[in-house]
């Protein structure tokens, strides 16, 4: 027989259900009003909650407005010479992640180039896209692009065609064209299509150059030359410079290109002797420079064919360098030399030392005439591509034509004169 159930467990369920019952009216709830005789009830914790948020926090943590003197400073003397020249900092960014920029000095602030504010800039730039042409203009970022391809119309606009792609087998620390051991082959129509723009622009003067391949075997040195003849093909009255490569030092190529009909032929030594190790690619050095510049002379003659170069100055150059680097060219017969401002293209490229001023550009020109070169361009914005230099040399290369075979000093006084007012107007 089974044993009894306790009393006390069958009363248990009754008394948690009583107890609940009894919560449950004495709760109260929103929709429920107090009695009069009752206190006022809590707020919800809802409610407390939105009554006690704190206000959104603001940014603008001083509300007093510093006095315009602050600003400006209470001395109105001028600045001295290498306060004013100095280059501009400014930290950006949030105080977790702080940089320092270095601001641009005005003399080399350019406007942008747009297609619809000049004409001549969108057809040029059309034609070269739908040739599949590239230009040097471009790929290095080059300050002066509107300049050079919007003049008032096409024949006096100025594009340097880069030739044989758009990547670069060399690495140069300064330079921002496209890098890769294995760039694409080359275009067997680009030769032909070059031409056929330079004849449908109607120029007077263009500038030829191209990325370095040392990937194929002669360095692309038939490549550039074919295309020299063929654009002499098109308009024998077209004058073509060449800024070319050194083609690993092998001068035979660099004679290809010498004897393919060109007038003036350009290679840079970019910098000083003793930056080049860190400033240009470890297969370029200044000396090999200098051999292809001295054989050209030797392949063509000294009066037949227009020799240039150029520096670019910023880099960390001392001046007694600089000296030495002209007297070298001086050496091999180089007729032309330019000077131009390195400008940092990336953050993975080299810094710049300083902004070299306007002033010490003029004297390096002055310097240049003195030490016997032909023509010097000089100024921060000047590349080795410059439509104010590229107008002097035609002028000598007509001359040359014409049978003057020397100039004197009084017409190049006259001509350089001629070149610093169109540079005003």
């Amino acid at each position: 027989m089974a044993s009894p159930v306790p009393i006390q467990r069958l009363q248990a369920p009754l008394r948690r259900s009583l107890a609940r019952a009894v919560v449950l009216s004495s709760r109260t709830y929103a929709t429920t009003p107090p009695a009069a005789s009752d206190p006022e009830p809590s707020l919800a914790p809802s409610a407390a909650t939105e009554t006690a948020k704190k206000p959104r926090p603001t940014y603008f943590k001083d509300t007093t407005v510093a006095p315009f003197s602050d600003f400006v400073g209470s001395s109105s003397a001028p600045l001295s010479f290498s306060e004013a020249y100095a280059p501009r900092t400014a930290e950006v960014g949030p105080a977790s992640n702080r940089r320092t920029i270095t601001r641009l000095p005005e003399w080399l602030k350019t406007p942008i180039p747009s297609p619809g504010a000049n004409p001549n800039f969108g057809k040029i730039k059309a034609d070269l896209r739908g040739l599949n042409l590239h230009t040097v203009c471009e790929e290095a970022r080059c300050p002066n692009i509107g300049e050079c391809w919007g003049g008032d119309d096409t024949s006096a606009a100025t594009a340097t065609i880069m030739l044989m792609g758009d990547t670069c087998t060399r690495g140069c620390r300064f330079c921002s064209v496209k890098t890769n051991r294995n760039p694409p082959p080359l275009d067997p129509h680009e030769p032909e299509n070059t031409a056929e723009a330079l004849a449908r622009w109607g120029l007077g003067y263009v500038v030829l150059t191209s990325v370095d391949r040392d990937d194929l075997a002669d360095g692309g040195a038939r490549h550039f030359a074919e295309t020299i003849r063929r654009i002499k093909q098109k308009k024998p009255t077209l004058l073509v410079e060449a800024l070319t490569g050194d083609f690993r030092g092998d001068l035979d190529m660099v004679k290809m290109v010498a004897e393919s009909g060109l007038d003036v032929y350009a290679h840079n030594v970019e910098t000083v002797e003793g930056l080049t190790p860190y400033v240009r690619d470890r297969r370029a050095t200044f000396r090999q420079s200098l051999d292809v510049l001295r054989h050209v002379k030797e392949v063509k003659g000294k009066d037949n064919i227009i020799t240039k170069t150029s520096i670019m100055l910023g880099l960390g150059e001392q001046e007694q360098e600089i000296w030495d680097a002209l007297q070298e060219l001086r050496r091999v017969d180089v007729d032309v030399v330019t000077f131009g401002q390195y400008m940092r293209p990336t953050k993975r490229h080299l810094k710049v030392e300083r902004y070299v001023t306007p002033d010490e550009f003029e004297l390096w020109r002055k310097r240049a005439i003195d030490m016997g070169f032909l023509y010097c361009a000089s100024g921060p914005l000047v590349r080795s591509s410059y439509k104010a230099g590229e107008a002097f040399i035609e002028n000598v290369l007509k001359k040359r034509r014409a049978g003057q075979t020397s100039i004197s000093t009084e017409s190049l006084d006259q001509a350089i004169a001629a070149d610093e007012a169109s540079k005003a107007l």
